[in-house]
């Protein structure tokens, strides 16, 4: 029997926030089929077969699970291995088949139905199918807005008293936003789950003193969580004068969270208890899982198998914990025993060896939490799932992640920018910029210097910061200030040279500071009240920085209630260096009913460059907050099927290449991949829309001078090798050819300066411009990227290139090339020129960098394209060499297609 793709094969989240497993029927599922029938009501069983149908003949329970995955495809969903919900296609037509729902009456309503019909849609699009059929009685109406609200396009007819509904499986906006927007919901409410618990359970709860399960029950006792908590141990009576039960299955009530501290060769069969209970969630502290190699890692994905199995979400394993400031709830389900007060940020930390020193940070600089959050392995659980709740919690202001690395960095990008719109995200992000392989080669399509990785979280809306020390110096303007309205920066103190200091380091970070005021060292509360005053009048003021330094009579307390009472009644962040110390200071807090610090707080800081550096993250956030986002440009001319036909061909043409290439001054291996050749990568580009200028490899004189006369005059000879502009200079090159003696002593020259070391080729010459070089591919951090540079030995040398994620926007396309430091070479004449009409085309410019993005972001195969070089001159951008390397496409692409969690191995 044919099998199914392994990508159809799923764990997803539902509307309540459980999981639920998706996959393809087969044969064995006749029980399982005959027991879901079983189950179904009159009503659901009418509605799914317009007729009384109690049971299921074997001949129909055949027919059911026996498919071909190809014409009749079925998917089924279950939950703890019970099948709750069926669905179908079956082809009438080459593009058309009739689809077919039921789900069982007990899990109606949780959004089993619009998940199963986006995965079988896109199953059905996989075969060829372009449109779904669906009978449905006018009663069902839950089953009419299933359909109807896929956002897919519809069409509605009625004929002897049944609907039919028409849908074009081509995915729209609006299918795709409404996909967005039910992951969202859905993986926010599982999220929900874990931090708003009713009742705990500590399995491995110890009655030895530091133990992990007696410090994780303690620190929930002393955490005043508001619900019970249930210690467990298979012997004890009781622990920490709590009583204890033998297992999760014996504690009477309901368990909606557990924290398990047991053994990691017994977690599986906790988690299989909790299963049973009907537990919500876990919070799996034990080690010894995917951090100790790979025994571990497969019992790390039996964990979270199981657990998604049967419903949970796990957060783990090896991880500190999580906690909730919310007073209804009072959650510490950490292993640390002091948090700190309610608070606007939520914190995401990968690390739980940091997670603790994270959390006494916080609290010693006078700030707050609203929901903490360790993951360690992030088996499940991730700052992706985060992201998705804290866009709508409104107990968070602030978004703060420690990032070791980027699971599904597509979701990442796509989620951290939607969120930024709302609430700053300030992240650091250890581990390099590149991931290496053991060899130290990057692997992927691009390995990125870290200016880069700041540059693609900056798209992104991402605050990238270099330290924790920073992350927590941003968030101290983000929680408790307002964003500044511009650059502008107001400077008042008293010290002239501390003043000085801050001027010098908001120019070096481009702000613009007025010149400070300096009230002197007898300046008085009043002093500094009339100069603040001044500057929050000022319309060119858009931030204030005070610098405080003790004066020889004490009246530190009287100017920090002069900056909390201004900072209150201010639409402009004010923050200081307030007796050089750091956080906020119990006398600049704005203190809430609860004892809180809130919003009006003045962030100190120990240094000027400290605080100025501050203000610059706020000033860079509210100015990408505030930009237009730009527009994907419409471009008819694409030829999506004729590009896929091209790569199928140039993929079975293609070979290996093995080969170390040296490119803006860093090494990639093209250990996966295969060089296509230049006819294919022309071929495929012109399917976007990017003509490449054709060459003709020549092994002599005499064939250079043929090849000059297919191709034209004025032609060029070059040499063709990928790293020549580093170690030849301009000497591969000869240009302006125009007879065929020019071209005959051109190739003889190259041909004598390198001798075997390149291939030399022949083409027709450009009108001169400035060369350029474009580069994009997959990078196994981002996904798709764009970077763009010069292209000449200094720019190369100096590493002066720009990187953007894919697919850009037209202001995407600009800001790449203004961001690299030799930009103005593309915006004014060129040597020799004599007129505005000969300034390089930048608007071609950029829509080739569009062209490009959209290609390698619509197919995975592409692994780096390379086009070098890229002449702008008035006529447009033209493309003179094209190199490119394809690869296999993953089976499934992360955040492409219907939604689903991370996958594990099924």
């Amino acid at each position: 029997m044919q099998s199914y793709p392994n990508h159809w094969e799923a764990d997803v989240v539902l509307t309540d926030g459980g999981t639920a497993h998706l996959r393809p029927i087969t044969p064995d599922d006749a029980d399982l089929l005959r027991e879901f029938h079983s189950r179904l009501s009159p009503e659901t069983i009418y509605y799914r077969f317009f007729a009384p149908y109690p049971k299921l003949s074997d001949r129909d329970v055949k027919r059911f699970t026996t498919v071909d995955y190809e014409d009749r495809v079925a998917l089924v969903a279950t939950i703890s291995g019970t099948l709750v919900s069926v669905v179908r296609y079956d082809k009438v037509a080459p593009e058309e088949a009739e689809v077919a729902f039921v789900v069982e009456d007990g899990h109606q309503g949780r959004g089993l139905a619009s998940v199963l019909l986006e995965h079988i849609g896109a199953a059905a699009r996989e075969r060829g199918v372009r449109r779904f059929i669906a009978d449905v009685l006018p009663e069902n109406r839950r089953m009419i807005n299933v359909f109807r609200e896929a956002g897919y396009t519809a069409q509605q007819t009625f004929d002897e008293g049944v609907i039919r509904l028409t849908l074009d499986l081509q995915p729209t906006d609006d299918s795709k936003e409404v996909m967005r927007a039910r992951e969202q919901r859905a993986e926010s409410r599982s999220i929900a789950r874990l931090l708003f618990p009713e009742s705990v359970a500590v399995i491995g709860a110890s009655r030895t003193a530091h133990t992990i399960g007696q410090t994780a029950l303690r620190n929930l006792l002393g955490g005043e969580f508001q619900g019970p908590v249930y210690p467990v141990h298979p012997e004890a009576k009781a622990v920490v004068g709590v009583r204890a039960y033998p297992s999760v299955l014996d504690i009477p009530d309901q368990v909606d969270l557990a924290v398990v501290a047991v053994r990691a060769d017994t977690v599986v069969d906790v988690v299989e208890q909790c299963a049973d209970k009907g537990v919500h969630g876990l919070i799996v502290v034990s080690s010894g899982f995917g951090e100790v190699g790979p025994q571990g890692r497969a019992r790390q994905d039996e964990l979270v198998r199981t657990a998604r199995a049967a419903g949970m979400r796990v957060v783990g394993p090896n991880c500190l914990g999580i906690a909730n400031s919310d007073p209804s709830v009072s959650l510490n389900a950490t292993l640390s025993p002091d948090l700190p007060p309610q608070g606007p940020i939520g914190f995401f930390s990968q690390s739980g060896a940091l997670g603790r020193a994270i959390l006494q940070r916080v609290a010693e600089r006078g700030m707050g939490l609203s929901t903490f959050v360790s993951a360690g392995n992030r088996a499940d659980v991730s700052g992706n799932d985060l992201m998705q709740y804290w866009q709508e919690d409104p107990a968070t202001h602030v978004v703060l992640q420690y990032l070791e690395s980027l699971g599904n960095p597509r979701k990442f990008t796509r989620l951290a920018r939607r969120l930024a719109k709302q609430k700053p995200v300030v992240a650091v992000r250890s581990g390099g910029s590149a991931q290496a392989t053991p060899t130290g080669h990057a692997a992927g399509g691009l390995a990125l210097p870290d200016y880069a990785v700041t540059s693609l979280f900056q798209q992104a809306g991402v605050v990238r910061v270099d330290d924790i020390t920073q992350m927590f110096d941003a968030a101290q303007v983000f929680a408790y200030q307002p964003l500044p309205a511009g650059p502008r920066v107001g400077i008042i103190g008293n010290s002239d040279s501390l003043e000085l200091l801050v001027k010098d380091a908001a120019i070096r970070q481009g702000l613009k500071p007025h010149d400070p005021v300096n009230l002197g060292p007898q300046a008085t509360a009043e002093d500094f009240d009339t100069a603040i005053q001044a500057a929050l009048a000022a319309e060119d003021v858009h931030s204030i920085v005070v610098v405080f330094v003790p004066a020889l009579h004490p009246i530190g307390d009287d100017v920090a209630r002069v900056l909390r009472s201004r900072s209150l009644e201010s639409d402009k962040p004010i923050v200081t260096t307030y007796l050089a110390r750091q956080g906020i200071p119990e006398e600049l807090r704005h203190i809430g009913d609860r004892g809180q610090t809130l919003f009006g707080s003045v962030p100190s800081y120990p240094s000027p460059e400290d605080a100025v550096r501050a203000v610059v993250h706020a000033t860079r956030y509210a100015q990408w907050r505030n930009r237009k986002p730009g527009r994907h440009p419409e471009l008819p001319d694409i030829d999506r099927a004729r590009a896929r036909a091209t790569i199928g061909r140039a993929l079975k043409k293609a070979t290996p290449a093995m080969e170390d290439v040296a490119w803006f001054g860093g090494e990639r291996r093209y250990d996966e991949e295969t060089a296509i050749s230049p006819e294919d990568a022309r071929d495929l580009l012109a399917c976007y829309g990017i003509a490449a200028y054709p060459d003709i490899k020549v092994d002599s004189a005499e064939e250079a001078v043929v090849a000059a006369g297919e191709l034209g005059y004025p032609a060029v000879v070059k040499a063709d090798a990928p790293d020549l502009r580093v170690r030849a200079g301009g000497t591969f090159v000869r240009a302006d050819l125009r007879t065929p003696e020019d071209v005959r002593s051109a190739y003889l020259s190259l041909e004598d300066r390198f001798g075997g070391e390149a291939e030399l080729v022949v083409q027709r010459m450009a009108a001169p411009g400035v060369p350029t070089v474009v580069r994009a591919g997959d990078n196994q951090s981002f996904g798709s990227v764009v970077s763009f540079g010069l292209a000449d030995v200094t720019a190369e040398l100096l590493d002066d290139r720009a990187f953007r994620l894919a697919p850009l926007t037209d202001m995407d396309a600009a800001d790449l090339i203004h961001a690299v430091r030799a930009a103005p070479l593309l915006f004014g004449l060129p040597a020799g020129a004599t007129s505005l009409a000969e300034q390089p085309n930048v608007e071609a410019l950029e829509e080739l960098l569009i062209r490009v993005s959209r290609l390698v972001e619509a197919f995975p195969e592409i692994g780096y394209v390379d086009l070098d070089p890229v002449l702008v001159n008035a006529t447009g951008a033209h493309v003179l060499g094209a190199r490119m390397w394809l690869r296999e496409a993953p089976e499934v692409r992360p955040d492409a297609g219907p939604r689903r969690l991370r996958g594990v191995t099924f």
